[in-house]
């Protein structure tokens, strides 16, 4: 029997040979991308459950609508869900809907997200920040693919593919008791891990070129092409906010019209791979100076931070170049010592008190 709420075989195969292949118009040509989107089609191909994982701005939402879109699935509703706004008193009804009467102020019968994405796609974003209340409820809808309204005796069943994404590490969730095991399993069918934009550089160049032109199209300016100097740039910048923070940089620059320019992170200094400096002794001895400032003058804890044994800090110690640094910066011997008080230490006479307290035994 034909479903006809539902396309025919017939007509989601025609929709999907007038649909492109996710590969030929997902951005990037890098490996893991192409890869991630070959995944992504057989996702929407098996109507399966996916996780989506990811630093903010790395597009997650669009790749959940690339699956809806490319499946057949793509004439039905497409339902977005922010689970981080749900809250426990109402979550329950926003999702599974309610009945009439079902609790005060319920002067009618809601679907929720699940029935009202019939035949479709919801799509739980941020489902790590989902209350731990609701989890084993949405844990029973995607094993037994029914939902049990607020107010009703009997559960509906409903046909919806799940599509989750997160930008936290859900196994860390559940190893601190803060998501649920059986739920990040069930979620975890199909996991794509999408990259931050820092790690796929190939692919900027094409980033900028889409967005140049969409926004030129948008507010009918000339495109802008930017010079290998500029193009350089761009690639090399941390880009912590991702492709939504490359978009906004372009977006910005013709709303202003005027060229692009890369904002300053917090700090007012832009990422650099670039050392300091080069020379082996100054970079050793600022790592020591900077352990013992951490650890307040603890010779064992800034040791384990050096990743050394206490001996072999000792000697580091011994052999500090103190009248090099005080030379090139112009400062008491002193102010280049983590401070940790006036007091003098009760040692052996060989002990240096600029060092501050150090503990013999590097405890």
């Amino acid at each position: 029997m034909i479903n006809e709420s539902q396309p025919t075989a017939a007509g989601a195969a025609n929709g999907m040979r007038a649909r492109r292949r996710s590969q030929d118009w997902v951005l990037g040509q890098s490996a893991i991308i192409r890869r991630i989107a070959q995944h992504a089609e057989r996702v929407a191909e098996v109507n399966c459950t996916c996780l989506i994982c990811g630093e903010t701005g790395t597009g997650k939402e669009l790749w959940a609508d690339l699956i809806h879109s490319s499946g057949s699935r793509g004439t039905r509703p497409f339902v977005p869900v922010n689970c981080a706004a749900l809250t426990p008193s109402l979550a329950e009804s926003q999702l599974f809907g309610h009945e009439k009467g079902a609790f005060t102020g319920a002067a009618g019968s809601s679907l929720g997200v699940f029935r009202a994405a019939e035949g479709g796609v919801v799509f739980l974003d941020e489902i790590g920040e989902m209350p731990m209340e609701l989890q084993p409820k949405l844990l029973r809808v995607l094993q037994q693919r029914e939902v049990t309204p607020v107010g009703a005796s009997h559960p509906v069943k409903t046909d919806v593919q799940v599509i989750a994404a997160t930008n936290r590490n859900l196994a860390i969730e559940v190893a601190e008791g803060r998501f649920r095991e059986d739920l990040y399993y069930r979620l975890n069918l199909v996991e794509l891990r999408v990259p931050p934009l820092r790690e796929r550089v190939e692919d900027i160049p094409e980033f900028v070129d889409f967005f140049s032109k969409q926004f030129a199209r948008r507010y009918e300016r000339t495109i802008w092409r930017p010079d290998p100097e500029m193009l350089r740039r761009f690639c090399e910048y941390n880009w912590p906010g991702n492709i939504r923070q490359l978009s906004q940089v372009i977006e910005q620059s013709y709303v202003l019209d005027c060229a692009p320019s890369l904002p300053e992170p917090p700090g007012g200094h832009l990422r650099s791979e670039l050392l300091p400096y080069l020379n082996l002794n100054r970079l050793r001895d600022e790592s020591i100076r900077q352990a013992l400032r951490v650890t307040r003058g603890h010779k064992g804890r800034a040791a384990r931070l050096l990743g050394v044994h206490a001996n072999t800090l000792t000697r580091l110690l011994a052999r500090l170049t103190l009248d090099s640094d005080h030379a090139s910066l112009g400062e008491p011997k002193e102010a280049l010592l983590p401070e940790v008080g006036n007091r003098q230490p009760k040692g052996p006479p060989s002990a240096d008190p600029r060092l501050g307290r150090i503990d013999p035994a590097g405890k």
